[in-house]
């Protein structure tokens, strides 16, 4: 699980990205003001943060000085956004950041960078149609539904049934010139905006993937990347 912590500034920026942000192996925390990040971060230990230059709160240049004196706090990567002014700039590099980002943000700049620094590989916007069963619950259980942005680590699994975090699945598919697969799995996020259909959606993560299973998903996945690029 990858943890990014991001300014408030940005959070309805990134909430419009919709296949990076609904990952079920990304968790996100957001915070107000830059005192606010800091205690988040202890608590946390992100691996990412996306912080604004002008935040609220103590003095960003103070904030990352904190963090990186400290020997815990300092392992996290920094994307640091502000306004494309020499002294905004001078200003960001006494953060010590990764990557330095201007305004207006590019939000296709902005995912490439932090997709990079996680080592996140892009997900695919395929959508297979899924068999999937709750374990412990009856035959009448199973259901079929839809998922989209599969990787070897989980899905994005769209259903009209209601579903709890925590549910242990067996999902079962097809990808192209694979065989069928099967793999237990379990539900890691419930995403509470539902469209207008009524369509849910789910986080879901995989569990005890064959080393087959594994090399299957993340041939089909490059390909697909290939291909888009």
């Amino acid at each position: 699980m990858k943890k990014i912590l991001i300014s408030d500034t940005f959070k309805s920026l990134l909430e419009k990205e919709r296949n990076f942000l609904l990952r079920s192996d990304v968790k996100f925390f957001s915070a107000a003001s830059n005192n606010e990040l800091l205690s988040i971060h202890r608590s946390e230990k992100a691996n990412l943060i996306i912080s604004s230059l002008d935040a609220p709160g103590i003095r960003t240049e103070d904030l990352f000085i904190e963090i990186r004196k400290d020997d815990e706090l300092r392992k996290v990567s920094l994307i640091m956004i502000c306004h494309d002014k020499p002294a905004d700039r001078a200003r960001a590099e006494r953060c010590s950041p990764n990557i330095i980002l201007t305004l207006p943000v590019d939000m296709k700049l902005l995912l490439e960078k932090a997709q990079h620094l996680l080592s996140i590989p892009p997900r695919e916007s395929y959508r297979v149609l899924l068999s999937v069963s709750i374990n412990g619950c009856s035959k009448d259980q199973a259901f079929f539904c839809r998922s989209e942005n599969i990787s070897a680590t989980g899905l994005l699994l769209e259903t009209e049934r209601t579903i709890q975090e925590g549910d242990r699945l067996t999902c079962s598919f097809f990808l192209p010139e694979s065989r069928q697969i099967t793999i237990p799995a379990e539900v890691v996020r419930k995403i509470h905006q539902a469209d207008k259909s009524g369509t849910k959606r789910y986080g879901v993560r995989f569990e005890k993937m064959d080393h087959e299973t594994r090399n299957a998903i993340e041939s089909f996945v490059q390909k697909k990347s290939q291909k888009f690029h």
